[in-house]
């Protein structure tokens, strides 16, 4: 296994004051760096990739030193050891590969535009200055920047600008000294930006920044969350905002959905612009990223962790509280249902196939962190491992424990253990013990509940789906029962509890575990047990009745029962008018789905099925939004429209066309809820040249990123080979296709059965450029992970192992690949086994 030296052995910084000169026009950039530190050897290392190194002084001496290309490093000799500082001059390129420094690009009024900005998670500081590029190794910043500045244009940066008369003679931005943090959260941005401000109750300045490409209007939703949620936090966590600003800054190019930069948060424009024109989906997609990355101001960049094995500390934690904080701030979001109908069942799925990473992982080279942003295990079953816990110590002892947890280890750097003690100091419980089985070891139990001989009997076992070896894992289980007389946690394999006729007699409703859903793992109910819960199916709560769908299908998933078990629940489900049950009910529709052949009579048969099943709300919400409906109506309309429209519903297809018409020559104001629905449907029934072309000209136009991503969706149901050939083209088109993009391009096309040979041979044929276009990027495995979802046949799987079994030792892929040859098979062994009997179940239920 290829390891990396720990530079912070050998010299540990304090300070960097670091100025940067650059120049846009040449995509360069020159600089120097005062570094003050203790040197710990007479030889040290620091971190730089693609640098050039002028010169290395200490007390105005020139140092030996050279460069070590391959392990990005200049290695340094030093006369003496001790506190000392450092002088570095060096240069570099401005690259498009969005990280280190690097342009976005955007157009107003037809002129291009770009604004340059950074991206130095997880170890990419070291493309823009030498520094030790580790967690570890904090310190404080002095940052000062210069560039080819025009009228009108500014420099953001993680402090408040001081000294602006120096800045008004000079040209030379400066801020503020940074706290004591990892390089990976210096930032900055500049060019032609917009921005708004507020102030949080204790006097914190909040900012939300974008292009000019934007409406103004556009950054009031953000401020607004952005505002609140600190509030929220400083009042949860007991500890304050420790600087003095925190601002928000949309970018029109950046490879993961944001950054927790301290005090200058960077974002995919997605992520933080709320356009007048918006669905309820993209303003909880805002307020939940902003959340995220507003938790990180104190659990990432206040508190770090040592190294990247604990990269689940940050990200975990994060993405449980984005929950917590905007259900607390905007509880009309509803926002616990979008976590359980996402990431609940992406966690699940992931975690149950044979080889997934646990959540706590070692790190043993830098290239290996991509890998580790795995979001259904770091970001989803991390973040329920949170939840989990969460409820098991309850809020009061959870929040009073991270208040010591911050206060304990504030501007420092922590491992895990670190916060299961302060948790357990304010609980009084085993927390280390409780998580390590669920932190240490991959997957998650299946909890099998069934009734012999008047005795409830509960046992676990680890649940895969596909080819697997089982190692007899065990976990503490919290059971979270409906019922009492039942124990807290099953801990062993199996427990027996006696007199079941009476345990039913002291408790009401159908015995259920893991209520609300919480706890990471499933429950086979088994015999009289799961005939009282299908009977008592109208009285269950909606998180309940979603659960259940989602466990039955996991055990078709797995084998355990039959997938025509699931086509047997399905005329049950007509009535359903919730967001989370329509959710679950999409989910069994779209794993059925794989096991039906295009053309087929049984096609026909689902189709039918399909209509009957969503009529109900269509009768109730047509297309248009009515006065004083509910949010989750505008969810539910969206969900039963597209399946309907997919399954050719007669009226709803000629009414979606009729708003077409009414909006067709300005496609953009189509109200932005049902928008993507109207716009594939006229791709799937009336697709011509000049519609194609009128949707390619809207994408390359607009700078609304969620009509970029409809217009993509629309475009992608081609049927003609014209057009998948111009879109594939347009891959290598940055002036098109944006490389953040790309994945999602290419994820829809690969999917649609028309597209999926040419897109998958494309790939393939162009693999290097791909790579050269986004190796460094966080996107670049989704190559590997997309067609794994995807492919179904065993000619796909032969061809997958054969194009990416020679890759295996490149180590940012080899987890996935692995995964995804297990994933294929696995799904085909499934549709091989199941087909005949899903085919006589559809024909069974036919309306």
């Amino acid at each position: 296994m290829k390891t990396v030296a720990h530079f912070v052995e050998t010299f540990v910084p304090e300070n960097y004051n670091l100025f940067l000169d650059i120049n846009r026009a040449e995509k360069t950039f020159t600089g120097n760096v005062a570094i003050n530190g203790e040197a710990l050897d007479n030889t040290i290392s620091l971190h730089q990739k693609d640098l050039t190194i002028k010169s290395i002084l200490l007390d105005n001496a020139a140092l030996p030193f050279h460069m070590d290309d391959e392990n990005e490093a200049v290695h340094i000799d030093l006369p003496i050891t001790g506190t000392m500082t450092l002088l570095v001059e060096f240069a570099g390129q401005i690259t498009d590969n969005m990280s280190g420094i690097y342009p976005s690009y955007y157009t107003v009024d037809g002129v291009k535009k770009e604004v340059i900005s950074t991206q130095f998670e997880s170890h990419f500081a070291r493309q823009a200055f030498p520094c030790i590029d580790e967690p570890e190794a904090k310190a404080t910043f002095d940052f000062s920047v210069k560039f080819d500045q025009v009228d009108g244009e500014i420099a953001l940066s993680n402090m408040p600008e001081n000294n602006r008369e120096l800045r008004e003679e000079t040209g030379i931005w400066t801020f503020e000294t940074t706290p004591r943090m990892s390089s990976y959260l210096l930032a900055f941005g500049l060019g032609d930006l917009q921005g708004k401000t507020a102030q949080t109750k204790n006097g914190t300045e909040v900012g939300v920044f974008a292009t000019r490409a934007h409406a103004p209007e556009s950054l009031d939703f953000a401020l607004d969350i952005a505002t609140r949620v600190i509030d929220f936090y400083e009042d949860y966590f007991q500890v304050k905002y420790p600087i003095a600003q925190c601002y928000h800054l949309a970018l029109p190019d950046f490879s993961s959905g944001a950054m927790e930069n301290w005090g200058l948060v960077t974002y995919r424009e997605i992520y933080l612009l709320v356009d007048e024109n918006s669905s309820l989906s993209s303003r909880q997609q805002v307020a939940l990223v902003i959340a995220h990355e507003v938790a990180h101001q104190w659990f990432g960049n206040l508190v770090t962790m040592k190294w990247w094995d604990d990269l689940w500390l940050n990200e975990s934690f994060a993405n449980m509280m984005e929950y917590v904080s905007v259900d607390t701030i905007n509880p009309e979001l509803n926002i616990f249902e979008d976590f359980q109908t996402g990431g609940v069942p992406a966690a699940l799925k992931r975690d149950a196939t044979d080889g997934v990473q646990s959540v706590h992982v070692a790190v043993n080279h830098p290239d290996e962190i991509n890998t580790l942003f795995d979001p259904a295990i770091v970001y989803a079953k991390g973040s329920r491992l949170m939840h989990m816990l969460r409820r098991w110590l309850g809020d009061e002892a959870f929040a009073a424990g991270l208040k010591i947890y911050f206060e304990k280890h504030q501007y420092g750097n922590t491992v895990g253990r670190d916060l299961w003690l302060a948790l357990a100091e304010t609980s009084g419980r085993d927390v280390a013990s409780f998580m390590d089985s669920w932190l240490e070891q991959p997957g998650y139990p299946l909890v099998t509940a069934k009734v012999i001989d008047d005795q409830l009997v509960l046992s676990q076992k680890q649940f895969f789906i596909g080819e697997h070896e089982d190692k007899n894992r065990l976990w503490t289980v919290p059971l979270n029962a409906s019922w009492t007389g039942l124990p807290d946690v099953l801990d062993q394999a199996e427990i027996i509890i006696p007199n079941f006729s009476q345990l039913q007699a002291d408790n009401e409703g159908p015995l259920l575990l893991n209520t609300q859903n919480t706890a990471h793992y499933l429950t086979d109910y088994q015999g009289t047990l799961l005939t009282d819960i299908l009977e008592n199916w109208t009285s269950l709560d909606n998180t309940t009745k979603l659960q259940v769908l989602q466990e039955r299908r996991l055990l078709a998933e797995s084998g355990q029962i039959s997938y025509a078990d699931l086509v047997e629940l399905l005329p049950n489900l007509t009535e359903e008018t919730s967001n989370l049950v329509t959710l679950g009910i999409s989910d069994i529709l779209s794993a059925l789905k794989r096991f039906i052949e295009e053309g087929s009579q049984t096609e026909e048969d689902f189709k039918s099925i399909i209509r009957w099943l969503f009529q109900a709300n269509y009768d109730r919400l047509g297309f248009e939004k009515r006065a004083g409906e509910a949010d989750e109506d505008e969810l539910v309309r969206q969900t039963s429209l597209a399946y309907l429209l997919e399954a050719g519903h007669e009226a709803a297809s000629e009414q979606a066309q009729a708003i077409f018409q009414d909006y067709a020559d300005r496609i953009d104001s189509l109200p932005a809820a049902i928008r993507g629905l109207v716009l594939t449907n006229q791709v799937r029934v009336a697709e011509s040249d000049t519609l194609v072309d009128q949707f390619i000209a809207a994408y390359r136009m607009t700078n609304d990123s969620n009509f970029r991503r409809q217009l993509a969706q629309a475009l992608t149901k081609t049927k003609s080979s014209q057009t998948l050939d111009k879109l594939l083209k347009g891959f290598k088109d940055k002036d098109f296709v944006k490389p953040q993009d790309l994945s999602m391009w290419y994820s829809l096309l690969l999917g649609q059965a028309f597209a999926q040979e040419t897109t998958w041979t494309w790939a393939r044929e162009n693999w290097d450029w791909i790579k050269s276009s986004l190796g460094g990027d966080m996107s670049f495995d989704k190559f590997v992970i997309i067609p794994a979802a995807i492919f179904k046949t065993p000619e796909r799987l032969t061809e997958y192992k054969a194009f990416f079994e020679p890759l295996l030792e490149d180590m940012a892929l080899s987890r996935n690949i692995s995964m995804g040859i297990k994933d294929i098979a696995a799904r085909v062994e499934l549709i091989e086994r199941e087909r005949s009997a899903i085919a006589q179940a559809i024909e069974a239920i036919r309306p």
